[in-house]
C-alpha cells in the first residue's frame, strides 16, 4: 500500500524544507547551527502541519546522530528512562549526542519532564520538543532554561503554493496525473497554513477523479471536502485567528463580538484551558489597573471552568468575558514591565545600591551593606522618600498612568509621595 502524499513529499533535507526561513534560511540561526554540525535542547513552538517534526529529523540526518523518538500521549516516564539508557550507550560511538525528539511535549506532566533534566543537563541526549501550546505554560521552567525555543509560523499562501506545485510535478504517483490547478483559493484556505492538511486536500480531490485529467477548482475542493469553509479548526491557523479575534473583541470593549467569538471556540471544541489562560492574560494586559478586579475575575473563571468542565464551563467563561469587554481599559502595567526589560537589555547588571542590600553577616554591615536604609513603617504615612533604583539610573521613569477612576488613585499617591518626579510634563 503506498504511503499517504504528506508522508511521501516529507522533507529530507534542509533545501527541500518549505517555509520557516526565518529560521532555516539563509544565515538563520537553526541552519547555521546545523551546517556547523553542533545543535543544543531546544523547543519548537508552532501550530500542526507547519514542519517540527520534519524539522527534527532533518537535524539529525544531517548530524548523522542516532535518533529517538516519543510521544507526550503514549509514553510514560519508564519510556523516558529507556529511551535514555539506550542514548547513554550508544553516545560514545558518535561525536554528536543522540537526539531524543518528544512530540507534544506540553502534554508530558511534570514527572516526566523531570526525568529529562538530568540527561539534558549532562549532554546525554539532545532534546528536540515540539509543541502546539506556549512552553512558558506547559514545559516546566528548570526544562525550559536548559533549550532554546524556536517559534514556528502558519506557511504563507506562498509557501502553500509551492508545496502544491512541487507535489503535483515531483510526487511519484501524482506526476503520472494530468493534473491542472485553475483555482486554488479554497485548497489554500481550507489548508488553513497547515502543509499536512493541504497535501491530504490535493490527495483526496485527486483520488476522488477517475478522469484522465483532473481539473481543481475552488467548487471541486469544496465538494471533496463537503465541510464549511469557515468551520473552526482547532489545530490550524483559525484557532489562532479566531482567538485573536476574540482578545481584540474584548479590549475593543464589544462584549456582543466577543461572546460570538467565544461561542465560535465553544462549538468547534476548543480547549476551555486555553481559553481561561487567554482570558488571565487579557485582564491583565488589556483591562489591567483601570479594574484590578478583572484579574480576580478571570482567575475565578479559570478555576471554575477546569472543576465543572463543560457544558457548564461556558457560562463562568462568558461571565469573565462580559466582564472583562465592559471594563475599562489600561495597558499600564504591560507598558511598564515592557519599558523595564528594554531597559534592563540595554543597561545591563547594575548594582544595587549598598542601603538596599541584605546585611546577613558582620562582614557586610561593616562594608555599608543596608546601612542608611531608612524602613518606611517608621514615617508618616508609612512612606520616606529614597533612592531605590541603581545609581545610573536612579532618574528614569517606566511606569506611565492610564487615567481611569482606579489608577488615578494609585497616580494620585504617587505625587503625593513622590512630588514632581510623577508629575506628567
Amino acid at each position: 500500500m503506498s504511503q499517504p502524499l504528506a508522508e511521501r513529499m516529507r522533507p529530507k533535507t534542509l533545501d527541500e524544507y518549505i517555509g520557516q526561513k526565518h529560521l532555516v534560511g539563509k544565515n538563520a540561526v537553526l541552519r547555521n547551527m546545523i551546517e556547523a554540525g553542533r545543535v543544543t535542547s531546544f523547543i519548537l513552538w508552532g501550530p500542526p502541519g507547519v514542519g517540527k517534526t520534519t524539522l527534527a529529523q532533518i537535524v539529525a540526518s544531517q548530524l548523522n546522530t542516532p535518533f529517538y523518538t516519543l510521544s507526550a500521549v503514549t509514553s510514560g516516564v519508564k519510556d523516558v528512562r529507556d529511551v535514555i539508557e539506550k542514548a547513554r550507550g550508544g553516545r560514545f560511538f558518535n561525536e554528536n549526542n543522540p537526539i531524543l525528539f518528544i512530540d507534544e511535549i506540553h502534554r508530558f506532566s511534570k514527572s516526566q519532564q523531570d526525568s529529562l533534566l538530568g540527561a539534558v543537563e549532562k549532554g546525554i541526549v539532545t532534546l528536540i520538543g515540539a509543541t502546539t501550546e506556549n512552553p512558558s505554560f506547559e514545559v516546566i521552567r528548570p526544562l525550559l532554561s536548559r533549550c532554546q525555543l524556536y517559534v514556528l509560523k502558519p506557511l504563507e499562501e506562498d509557501d502553500l503554493t509551492e508545496l502544491m506545485e512541487r507535489a503535483i510535478h515531483n510526487d511519484v504517483e501524482l506526476k503520472k496525473r494530468n493534473i491542472i490547478v485553475k483555482e486554488k483559493a479554497a485548497i489554500l484556505r481550507y489548508s488553513g497554513g497547515d502543509a499536512r492538511k493541504l497535501l491530504n486536500i490535493l490527495e483526496l480531490v485527486v483520488e476522488s477523479s477517475s478522469a484522465e485529467e483532473v481539473v481543481i477548482t475552488d467548487s471541486r475542493v469544496v465538494e471533496c471536502l463537503q465541510q464549511n469553509p469557515m468551520a473552526y479548526d482547532k489545530g490550524g491557523e483559525m484557532h489562532y485567528d479566531i482567538i485573536s479575534a476574540f482578545i481584540k473583541s474584548i479590549r475593543g470593549s464589544d462584549p456582543d463580538a466577543a461572546l460570538y467569538w467565544l461561542a465560535r471556540m465553544i462549538e468547534g471544541g476548543e480547549d476551555p484551558s486555553f481559553i481561561a489562560r487567554r482570558l488571565v492574560i487579557s485582564a491583565s494586559e488589556d483591562v489591567g489597573l483601570a479594574n484590578p478586579n478583572a484579574l480576580l475575575l478571570a482567575n475565578a473563571a479559570f478555576d471554575a471552568v477546569m472543576k465543572i468542565g463543560w457544558p457548564e464551563g461556558r457560562i463562568p467563561l462568558a461571565e469573565a468575558t462580559v466582564y472583562l469587554a465592559t471594563s475599562p481599559k489600561s495597558n499600564s502595567a504591560y507598558n511598564g514591565i515592557n519599558k523595564a526589560l528594554e531597559i534592563v537589555r540595554a543597561t545591563g547588571n547594575q548594582p544595587v545600591p549598598l542601603h538596599l542590600r541584605n546585611a546577613p553577616t558582620k562582614l557586610m554591615a561593616d562594608l555599608g551593606y543596608a546601612a542608611e536604609y531608612k524602613y518606611s513603617h517608621d514615617y508618616p504615612n508609612h512612606f520616606v522618600r529614597q533612592q531605590f533604583m541603581p545609581d545610573k539610573l536612579k532618574d528614569q521613569r517606566i511606569w506611565e498612568a492610564q487615567h481611569f477612576p482606579n489608577e488615578e488613585k494609585l497616580y494620585r499617591q504617587m505625587v503625593e509621595c513622590w512630588g514632581e518626579r510623577f508629575k506628567e510634563k
